[in-house]
């Protein structure tokens, strides 16, 4: 059966994004830095790998809508995603939002398409697009809980970061309810430890 996984970076205490998140800086202050490790020239081996196993086997993704951009309240303009004509995820992508909006078709397979029944609702369109391959849920933090609160996530890889934010945004909260993790896999490198976990039902 398809898997429902889920990759995220978080700083040592434990945040997804930092304080003040802009249209200018959409990690908030900081939060550029939890990616470090994804684009430095410093990257080792096991980071490589890391990154290739992020997209490789999945067939769709779902995405909150923070993540795909900055735009609040009715779709205005032509906004198409923070990542230029070809996005790196070729393969559809659904997005939470309360507001109604047409697919976005882009270049090397990615469709953006516009779900606003919910999160059950997203990754079950998900599945079914992704066929035999898993289903990646992408982020932001916010829509990551609100799959681990309705038990629709079956792996996370958590890449922790050595950085201290302070405030922000935080991966786990309240809300979540007992939701249990079994250690998969603990990749370190010099800068990142890549932590895999299956979610115990």
């Amino acid at each position: 059966m398809t898997k429902v996984t889920a990759q995220i970076s978080i700083s040592l205490d434990g945040f997804a994004a930092g304080p003040n998140q802009t249209e200018a800086d959409p990690l908030g202050a900081g939060g550029e830095r939890l990616h470090h490790w994804m684009f430095t020239d410093d990257k080792t081996a096991v980071d490589e790998e890391a990154v290739a196993e992020i997209l490789e086997g999945t067939g769709a993704f779902v995405m909150g809508r923070n993540m795909f951009g900055p735009i609040r309240g009715a779709w205005t303009g032509d906004w198409r995603g923070w990542w230029g004509d070809d996005p790196p995820y070729h393969a559809p992508v659904f997005v939470l939002t309360h507001h109604p909006r047409d697919p976005v078709v882009m270049e090397g397979g990615t469709t953006f398409f516009f779900v606003t029944d919910g999160i059950e609702s997203a990754v079950a369109r998900a599945r079914a697009a992704a066929g035999a391959q898993d289903v990646g849920i992408a982020g932001g933090a916010q829509t990551l809980r609100q799959a681990f609160a309705v038990g629709l996530v079956d792996e996370i890889d958590i890449h922790i970061t050595p950085v201290m934010l302070g405030a922000g945004e935080r991966l786990f909260g309240d809300g979540l309810g007992d939701v249990r993790f079994e250690q998969v896999a603990v990749r370190p490198s010099d800068n990142v430890i890549h932590a895999r976990y299956r979610v115990v039902r």
